[in-house]
């Protein structure tokens, strides 16, 4: 059977179910948002004063914040199953998924190192475009904002965000739904890869305004202090468990499966 198109409404309809896994299991969910947002705390603390490479370690999150999800996306397929949502029983879930085993565990970890490759990649390109383009230092958030953001000639705050587009663009096509679809089935790293761009190809309005969604409410939580990421995280991985149900219907075979 077919499944319906792909449509705009799509995006709030996942953030929608996503909420509503959150507030079933809040326990996973808020205590790997809390996590994130302490390590970022910790990266602000050890970078205040070189916002060159901040910028791009805080951007570079949204590259490999997909992998760190795994947990709560098997926690999404629990309840989805009519599985026992007690604190205790979900929290084991995602316990065994941070922590897989055998081949499954071999594939989650190669798309996680690709993802840190592209984020660390895009951290070092952040950091010498700010430092090699910028005549000023940018030290801080306020240099950043004054010689780069506002700088009243140049165009290094535009191209910045276009590099930056040019690289979230593929790595986003590349795991939209391929860690869940990892997770989910015994499938290799480059059919998960070529599943989720097909995916992205499908239906580019709405997955374009997918990313926008997670891009803007990621911003949203770092703006708060970091502290939204608390409840933006889960969220959102909860709400991209239901993008890929949605996406890769049950039954198709997304590729042979991988011992």
């Amino acid at each position: 059977m077919t499944p319906p198109p792909i449509t705009l409404a799509h995006p709030w309809r996942w953030l929608k179910l996503g909420a509503r896994d959150l507030a079933r299991a809040p326990w996973p969910g808020l205590s790997h948002g809390l996590t994130l947002a302490l390590f970022g705390a910790l990266v602000f603390a050890l970078l205040h004063d070189r916002f060159w490479a901040l910028a791009g370690a805080f951007s570079g999150f949204l590259l490999v914040a997909p992998v760190l999800a795994t947990g709560l996306y098997a926690v999404s397929r629990a309840l989805e199953r009519g599985e026992d949502s007690s604190a205790a029983h979900t929290m084991d879930v995602a316990m065994l998924a941070w922590w897989p085993r055998g081949a499954q565990a071999r594939r989650l970890m190669r798309f996680g190192a690709l993802l840190a490759l592209a984020g660390t990649g895009w951290v070092l390109t952040s950091a010498s475009f700010v430092t090699g383009f910028t005549p000023q230092r940018v030290d801080t958030p306020a240099d950043f904002l004054r010689h780069v953001v506002l700088a009243e000639h140049g165009w290094a705050f535009e191209a910045w965000v276009l590099l930056g587009g040019a690289l979230a663009a593929p790595v986003f096509a590349s795991s939209a739904v391929a860690i869940p679809l990892l997770l989910d089935r015994p499938v290799r790293v480059l059919d998960a890869v070529l599943a989720s761009w097909r995916v992205v190809l499908a239906a580019p309005g709405p997955m374009a305004l997918w990313a926008f969604v997670v891009m803007a409410l990621t911003a949203l939580g770092m703006a708060t202090l970091l502290l939204g990421l608390i409840v933006v995280v889960p969220l959102l991985a909860h709400a991209s468990w239901h993008a890929y149900r949605d996406c890769v219907p049950p039954d198709e075979p997304a590729s042979t499966p991988e011992a």
